[in-house]
């Protein structure tokens, strides 16, 4: 999927950075890890108000620490942010970190999404995360493919809850990207949303659904208000998405944090509704600095980038664990 007139970006134009990820078809869940051995500065942008994150507080543009080592976003909701601890093992092992008193510290931020009602309630450990950062290790600098769909931190990903799980749908994960010239995004994105989908061109593809059709979110909370007013204000967190933005920019931490924030705005248009109280919803920025870009620029490829990577993520994805995806149902305006 590649944003409308814009040139396509893939991970080859990227080269400072291996992404890869390790899943557990069978329970559900899963982690995408994003390497950058070399260093990469990074920021953050959370919107959600039930995120389950690590290290974000490091990201602060005012905080010490310029850059990081990897970011890994991963299913199990807080419990999940174990399988960091498993990344910087396998960086550390490889060398990657800032050295202090004769050891590799790896610096590792993370967010996860709720996955745990999906499949088996397992979450990602610190050797699923170790898995995935070597296999990213080993592609660091080589031309790759990053498989889309029920993987990663995509695998127990839902979207369409506010009608209940029975009538949620299968989200998953993608990535698309766009370059101008020498600068190159590319957008990674986890899509657990309790909101629909919806298309570029403004069809639902995925969503609250009954019968074999998306039900509009007007009329979720027309017809059943109550039911869906209770799920967004007392429920457990159920949702999230979790998106990574990757650029060969030369920013700063504070640049790399306001990219973030104007990729949200693809979430916006993707997702509705977003950004809820039960979501956790988290874009993280990582650039490796090769090019010198106006870090507005980095944000409108940004955020048609994620737009796009949200749209695969969800035609991505598979019917699996009792639920319908969007190549199950047709397209519906």
């Amino acid at each position: 999927m590649t944003p409308a007139s814009l040139a396509p970006a893939t991970f080859a134009d990227l080269p400072a950075f291996g992404a890869a990820h390790a899943t557990n078809q069978a329970a559900g869940t899963g982690c995408t890890v994003v390497v950058a051995p070399e260093g990469a500065v990074a920021g953050v942008d959370v919107r959600g108000g039930a995120p389950a994150t690590r290290e974000t507080d490091l990201l602060r543009p005012e905080n010490m620490v310029q850059e990081v080592h990897a970011v890994a976003i991963s299913g199990g909701s807080a419990y999940g942010l174990e399988a960091a601890g498993g990344v910087m093992k396998a960086l550390a092992e490889a060398g990657c970190g800032f050295e202090l008193a004769g050891l590799r510290v790896p610096i590792v931020p993370q967010a996860c999404l709720f996955d745990l009602p999906v499949g088996e309630p397992v979450a990602p450990d610190m050797p699923m995360g170790a898995a995935a950062t070597r296999a990213a290790l080993e592609r660091v600098g080589t031309p790759y493919e990053l498989e889309q769909g029920n993987v990663g931190a995509g695998c127990g990903a839902t979207v369409g809850k506010l009608l209940g799980p029975q009538n949620a749908m299968k989200g998953g994960f993608g990535w698309s990207g766009a370059k101008l010239g020498s600068l190159a995004v590319v957008a990674c994105v986890a899509v657990n949303a309790a909101g629909n989908v919806r298309g570029a061109d403004g069809q639902w593809l995925a969503g609250a659904q009954r019968d074999g059709r998306i039900v509009s979110i007007e009329e979720a909370f027309g017809l059943h208000a109550s039911a869906a007013t209770a799920a967004s204000a007392g429920a457990p967190c159920a949702n999230t998405t979790l998106g990574i933005v990757l650029t060969n920019a030369k920013l700063t931490k504070a640049q790399a944090t306001k990219a973030s924030s104007m990729a949200h705005d693809a979430y916006a248009r993707a997702i509705w509704p977003v950004h809820t109280t039960n979501d956790g919803d988290t874009i993280f920025t990582m650039a490796s600095g090769e090019v010198e870009a106006m870090v507005d620029t980095v944000g409108v490829l940004a955020c048609a980038a994620m737009q796009a990577a949200i749209e695969s993520a969800v035609l991505s994805a598979e019917g699996a664990y009792g639920l319908k995806a969007a190549r199950d149902l047709p397209l519906q305006g």
